[in-house]
């Protein structure tokens, strides 16, 4: 079973990378996360987008400190 981790978490365990998080908490409104669970991460965000267009419980975004999206920015609100 995958672990449920904080955002900062997240960031340390895989530095400037693309993740797909599913069962996120936000700490308030999207885009802020405060926890979920890592599915994929990697050099490309392509993957994971494509799953949460799909409508897949995923949220598709990169840790490092650019402000990056995939193929522009989508964002699914909970």
């Amino acid at each position: 079973m995958k672990m449920r981790m904080s955002w900062e978490e997240i960031k340390a365990a895989y530095p400037d990378q693309w993740v797909g998080l599913s069962r996120v908490k936000w700490d308030g409104h999207a885009p802020n996360v405060q926890s979920a669970v890592v599915e994929y991460f990697g050099n490309s965000g392509t993957e994971p987008l494509k799953k949460q267009i799909a409508g897949e419980d995923m949220y598709t975004t990169y840790t490092g400190k650019d402000n990056m999206c995939p193929l522009g920015c989508l964002t699914v609100m909970p």
